[in-house]
């Protein structure tokens, strides 16, 4: 057993609470310290969907048909882009009991969070050997060989797998293709029987998800159908994409030395702090996660950028780059022990709402126009 481990289940409720008071303290004394001179900049509702959605295929008749295959170019944004639409599409009748529009739909995290990726310019070449994903080359192409682009692939293409071999797109006919990278195609699976190879965890993972989505279907034809519960549903879905995020960033770590020194200490920030959002089931709507995306960076971090007192930057980026870095920094230097005891706390419906709480705390100075 490891010593976080072993130090964890010595620990009783008394000093559980106590950490945990501890944390909160530290999660709000960060708030307070952080840039207050810079201005908050509200969002218009026109910039809400990620960018150029209307133009995202939303049928698998919508990709090119070669030799009885849809073939769906990953390295294209709009075509990326796509596969999460008809995810939203086809999971949307198992989330209409959470609002209209299907704007409750959790999946919608992940579209939004490529279209940030997308908007601040982390899916081109960051070696600028290339056009590829730069306004004076192709826009649209994402690069194999940005950090961001590897990282969000596992959230992509395997989640679409996942959903694929779960029988969630049950009348598809036609077997589905991804067109591999020019170069890293030891990096990325592209087929069912690859990433049950590879990422086996990963993609049992994302099946569970949308296993646990079809079992609740309205009339369904199986005895065993299930109630929907947001909060189990959540919980699936965040197992499933913390465990992407681990693999993702064994297998694209190389690529974060492609990066200046603020933005690669971003990102793994970044990922830090997925796994304290999983822990509490955070609800990644269309507004939640909107709401959600006005605190991160809108362009690459450079040399000379000084968290937190970047100049073009919000008030409110400023702060959530200075407290996802101060989080990771402090999770880093005990051991991960922090999370662990973070993961203890949020293991209750009770804990998790407290959970949420805090983070919507941290995001309160966000202006943000929803969608409803």
């Amino acid at each position: 057993m490891s010593r976080s481990m072993t130090l964890l289940s010595s620990m009783g409720d008394t000093f559980l609470r106590k950490c945990l008071c501890c944390l909160t303290f530290f999660l709000l004394a960060m708030e307070v310290t952080s840039p207050s001179h810079l201005q908050t900049q509200s969002q218009g509702s026109e910039d809400i969907f990620p960018p150029l959605w209307h133009l995202v295929p939303e049928n698998f008749e919508d990709y090119p048909i070669q030799n009885h295959k849809i073939v769906i170019n990953v390295w294209n944004y709009l075509e990326r882009l796509g596969m999460y639409k008809i995810l939203l599409k086809y999971s949307a009748k198992y989330f209409s009991e959470l609002g209209p529009n299907n704007l409750n739909n959790i999946l919608w995290g992940l579209p939004l969070q490529h279209g940030w990726q997308y908007g601040s310019g982390r899916l081109a070449d960051p070696l600028n050997s290339t056009g590829c994903g730069h306004k004076e080359g192709d826009s649209l192409c994402i690069s194999e060989f940005s950090w961001w682009a590897c990282m969000n692939y596992y959230l992509a293409a395997i989640p679409f797998l996942g959903a694929l071999d779960s029988g969630l797109f049950e009348e598809v006919q036609n077997e589905i293709e991804l067109i591999p990278p020019d170069k890293q195609r030891a990096h990325f699976c592209l087929s069912i029987a690859e990433c049950n190879t590879q990422v086996p965890k990963v993609m049992s993972a994302w099946r569970d998800f949308f296993k646990y989505l079809l079992s609740t279907a309205p009339y369904s034809e199986t005895a065993t159908s299930l109630l929907f519960s947001e909060d189990e549903a959540l919980g699936y879905m965040w197992k499933a994409h913390t465990l992407s995020i681990n693999s993702a960033f064994q297998k694209c770590k190389k690529s974060l030395s492609y990066l200046s020194g603020p933005e690669s200490s971003f990102g793994e920030a970044w990922s830090s702090a997925v796994h304290f959002l999983a822990a509490v089931h955070f609800p990644t709507n269309f507004n939640v996660t909107n709401n959600f995306q006005t605190g991160l960076p809108p362009r690459i971090l450079l040399e000379g950028d000084k968290v937190p007192f970047i100049g073009d930057f919000t008030f409110l980026q400023n702060k959530i780059l200075f407290l996802l870095e101060s989080l990771h920094t402090a999770n880093k230097n005990t051991g991960n022990i922090l999370l662990l005891l973070w993961k203890k706390a949020m293991s209750t419906e009770e804990g998790r709402r407290f959970g949420r709480s805090l983070i919507e705390k941290l995001f309160s100075s966000a202006k943000f126009l929803p969608i409803v």
